[in-house]
């Protein structure tokens, strides 16, 4: 269930209370008349089931209650009311199933911006991952995928083609590019570092690397991989199941390859370097394909549901 915060002007709340009346999965509707200071107006609050919560969001927009109020919303871990249940049943879809589009938005826009510890991630992460490749150590490699947030930016561009949002696509891939070339940049000095403190050798690198080989030898199984990843990762997020974003970032060859091709090109092999970026470019490709996909299908699936609930209604 969700749980919704309204201020609304005063000569709305009859349109608002009719529309959460009317929205199928609703209860617990409360109106306090006057309460609001700023903006002023009244407060209405009211419990939603998660898969009629973005029907609902949409008639609030339709009503303009954003721009002249406020809507804020809010999961509820724990309702022990028997509406409450009823509300869930009478709603269409099941719960992990529903799509809150706004929230996506909302979400991949604060995950795509580009902040300083953004890039500290992403700069921590790629250089893990080149210690990772020179050491042939799959327990760093795999510490870096989960420390990396490029899945970010990634499911925003996703996201604003579905939504077509174009500045959520610019965010995303200003985040993303600008991301990626800092920490292979900073991890080109880093590699040289660090081979001057004899820590890193060519040899290592340029050696039998069972472990971690993958990394710049791109082939069609990465990229069904990548594309596998990219499903589950956006319906981790969509589903509000974030904990498995974890299995999908260590399933993706993005930090590593980045890695990979950054200590090679500290020590001048243009082969590894350009196989890595392959490898990289591919699993970013296939990521937002599969992305963007599965968003278009889940909105598609669940317009017809509730276009099956208005039929039935009618």
């Amino acid at each position: 269930m969700l749980h919704l915060r309204l201020i609304v002007p005063r000569e709305k709340t009859d349109d608002v209370v009719r529309l959460i009346d009317g929205t199928v999965g609703t209860t617990h509707v409360v109106v306090m008349p006057g309460v609001a200071r700023e903006p002023a107006g009244d407060v209405v609050s009211c419990d939603v089931a998660r898969e009629a919560g973005d029907e609902l969001l949409g008639g609030l927009q339709r009503l303009g209650i954003e721009e002249c109020g406020s809507i804020a919303v809010e999961n509820i871990d724990l309702s022990l009311s028997k509406r409450a249940v009823r509300a869930e049943k009478e709603a269409p879809g099941e719960p992990a199933d529903a799509v809150l589009w706004e929230h996506l938005v909302e979400e991949t826009h604060e995950e795509s911006t580009l902040s300083v510890t953004y890039l500290a991630f992403m700069t921590l992460a790629t250089m893990i991952a080149a210690c990772g490749v020179v050491l042939d150590n799959a327990i760093l490699i795999v510490g870096a995928m989960a420390v990396g947030p490029e899945f970010g930016p990634l499911t925003g561009i996703s996201t604003s083609v579905v939504q077509r949002q174009p500045r959520l696509a610019l965010r995303s891939l200003n985040a993303l590019l600008a991301g990626f070339a800092l920490a292979m940049a900073v991890t080109v000095v880093f590699s040289l570092l660090m081979d001057a403190g004899g820590l890193f050798t060519e040899a290592r690198l340029e050696g039998d690397r069972p472990q971690t080989g993958f990394v710049y030898a791109p082939d069609a199984l990465s990229f069904v991989v990548a594309l596998l990843a990219g499903v589950a990762g956006t319906l981790s997020l969509t589903s509000a199941k974030s904990g498995a974003l974890v299995g999908v970032a260590i399933s993706v060859t993005t930090i590593p390859a980045a890695a990979n091709a950054a200590v090679a090109l500290s020590y001048g092999d243009m082969a590894q370097t350009a196989g890595s970026s392959k490898q990289l470019l591919l699993n970013l490709g296939a990521i937002t394909l599969a992305g963007t996909a599965t968003m278009l299908l889940q909105k598609w699936l669940w317009g017809r549901q509730r276009g099956r609930l208005h039929t039935r209604r009618a």
